[in-house]
């Protein structure tokens, strides 16, 4: 059996802040051919994941705050802002299940935001219909001002 301790969450954490990209996975299924892929997600705030949507009909993600804040947007398919939700446990909003086909995106809005992941396998690259092109990709200078946006929804 694995088990998810706070010490983990907190090792996770420490190592998305040492990390460039402010994020850092732990996985707890076996490969990444795995059918059902379970993993620690830690975010730190200035991460940028690019809006995307998986196609996939088996590929709906759900996202369970472990600690912190996580703010995740809800995009119509030209990049309006369809709909914004916080977890956080001051809020009561605890998890989230989004389903395939929809844009989405996820940032940190706390140091030390760890959420548990859960989505269909195996893994495979976002191909380039599930990029939402309208936003920018990640390293784009225009990423930073794009987060910033993000944000703004959570202020």
């Amino acid at each position: 059996m694995k088990v998810v301790t706070g010490e983990l969450v907190a090792k996770v954490s420490a190592d998305a802040r040492k990390n460039p990209r402010l994020r850092q996975n732990y996985n707890i299924h076996p490969s990444d051919e795995s059918r059902c892929h379970r993993l620690l997600n830690a975010i730190e705030p200035g991460s940028y994941i690019r809006p995307h949507r998986h196609l996939d009909p088996e590929k709906d993600e759900a996202f369970i705050l472990m600690s912190g804040r996580l703010g995740i947007v809800i995009f119509s398919d030209a990049g309006e802002v369809v709909e914004t939700l916080l977890l956080s446990h001051a809020s009561g909003n605890l998890a989230a299940d989004i389903p395939h086909g929809v844009c989405h995106t996820a940032l940190s809005l706390e140091s030390g935001t760890v959420f548990y992941e859960t989505k269909a396998g195996p893994y495979l690259p976002l191909n380039e219909d599930e990029k939402c092109t309208w936003a920018p990709e990640d390293g784009d200078p225009q990423s930073r001002e794009f987060l910033a946006r993000l944000r703004r929804l959570f202020d």
